[in-house]
Formats: structure tokens, sequence, C-alpha cells
């Protein structure tokens, strides 16, 4: 009788074939490793969620923190606050309500006051061109100090913003003054410096500028004679008024301008205020005459 051979089939075990029972420690260790694969992704997966809520917050609170500094800001704008006036047009001006240099009012008159200012800190350039007020001389330089203000500095810092912002004209070294009438003029080129007043919580510990072209200086405590008016500035308009305010001085009992003092123009406002709400100021440094 032919005898067919078969293949013996090996047989791997199972669950089933090694236990059937609920109880069977193979699969009690599978189960467990199954609960630790579970309790491993539901743990990434909290992780992630705690991460983006966490970053989610995060940014809600750097939002609300910028939207406060932005509302701050604009504050000091749309409510400003307003010198004292002595004429309707300087009623109707009105300032940021920034950090401003500090004085002491001396003497009051309807056509000047005197004032005794402070020492205090500038950020300043010197102006390309012969014009004071120039828009682009006066918009490059305003570009230079506004990017040291914000962080073009040793520290990386950005400090904050002040008034006001001051254009004088300058001598340079070696040339000398003619007096003529009606103003002073120059018998080289005129030369401008533009300057911001710094923050004063820096005193002589200012960041130093990482452009060349700008200066840390202080400005030492000095008696000027300051006259206001309102609208934009333009050179002819300046020289104008520094004849008007050297005429009203001649009739001071108190007070004489010094000898080579030099125009400075004071700036409060940012471009887009109205003309007539705009603060300048003109001032010439004055001493008190002798005897």
């Amino acid at each position: 009788m032919l005898h067919l051979w078969k293949p013996s089939v090996l047989i791997r075990p199972t669950h089933r074939t090694l236990g059937s029972q609920r109880g069977s420690p193979v699969i009690m260790v599978e189960a467990a490793q199954r609960h630790d694969a579970a309790s491993r992704s539901r743990s990434g997966l909290e992780a992630r969620v705690s991460l983006v809520q966490a970053l989610s917050f995060q940014a809600i609170s750097q939002s609300q923190r910028v939207l406060a500094g932005l509302l701050s800001e604009t504050a000091k704008y749309a409510f400003p606050r307003r010198f004292e006036a002595r004429n309707l047009e300087e009623a109707l001006m009105a300032v940021p309500d920034l950090e401003t240099i500090r004085f002491r009012v001396i003497k009051r008159t309807d056509r000047y006051e005197i004032r005794e200012v402070e020492p205090y800190y500038v950020a300043e350039t010197t102006m390309p061109g012969k014009n004071g007020f120039d828009f682009n001389g006066a918009s490059q330089s305003f570009n230079a100090l506004a990017a040291y203000l914000f962080g073009k500095n040793t520290a990386n810092e950005q400090m904050e913003m002040t008034t006001p912002v001051y254009t004088r004209k300058v001598l340079s070294d070696g040339e000398r003054m003619d007096m003529t009438m009606p103003v002073i003029s120059k018998r080289a080129s005129d030369k401008w410096n533009m300057s911001f007043v710094m923050p004063s919580k820096y005193g002589d510990r200012l960041p130093i500028p990482k452009d060349p072209s700008v200066r840390i200086k202080e400005i030492s405590r000095r008696t000027v004679a300051v006259s206001a008016f309102s609208g934009f500035v333009a050179d002819e308009d300046v020289k104008k008024r520094e004849f008007q305010l050297r005429d009203a001085l001649k009739s001071d009992a108190e007070f004489q301008v010094k000898e080579d003092a030099m125009v400075e123009v004071a700036q409060f406002n940012p471009p887009f205020t109205l003309p007539f709400m705009r603060r300048n100021e003109i001032m010439l440094e004055v001493e008190r005459k002798a005897g």
C-alpha cells in the first residue's frame, strides 16, 4: 500500500494555544504594552496641545501688551497738553504729552518769555545743505536721529520719543559773523544742526550711536528768550521771526542777547498735526544786563 508522505506542519503558539483564559500572562503583557503605547500617544498629544495653548496665551498676552502700548502712545497725541497762552494763536497750539526739557519762566511779555532751562542731553547731527528747513535735508537728518533713538546704538535699545526737535544754526570753525539788518548773515554758507532731546532717565549713560554722524552732547543750564508761533516752519519765516525777537529784546530792561547767540527753532508736533495746532518756538540765548 502506497503511503503519501505529508510534511509536518509547525504550528506557532498563539494567544489561544498558549492559553485561552482571560488571565493568561502573555495576554496581560501585550495588553500592558498596548496600554503603554496608547499612554505615550496620549502624552504626546497632550504635550502638543499644552504647547499650542501656551503659545496661544503668549501670543494673546503679547498682542495685549502691544495694543496697550499702542493705545498709550496714541493717547499722548489724542489728548495733548498746552503751554500757558499769551494770545489766541498760542491757545490753539497743542503739544504731545511726551517728556520735554525742564524750565522755569522768569519773565513773560506779550511778545516773548524768558526761561531758565535746566541741563539736558541731545543726540545731534549736522544737516546737509545751507538751509535748516529744506525738506530733503531735514528728512535725512531726522531719519538718522530716529534710527539712533529706535535701536541703532551699541545697546540695541529702543528709547522713548521726546519733544521738541531742535534745529539750530551753528558757526563753522574759523568763521565770524557780520551783524547786518534785518538779520544776522554769514560771509560763508550757513550750517544747521538738528537734535533730539534724550530721555532724562539715562543721564550721561546714553548708548553710543552706531552712525558716526550722530553725536551725543550735553546742553548746559542757560537762559533763553522764546517766542512761539504756529504753522509749518520755513527758512524765510525763521529769519523774519529772529529779527522780530532780537528787535523786541532791545527794549528789555533786564536781559540782552548774548554775543554770537545763534537762532534755534523748537518743533513739538508730528507731521500730521494741523498747521494752526502746531507749536513752534524760536529762541535766542540771553544774559542779564550788567548793573
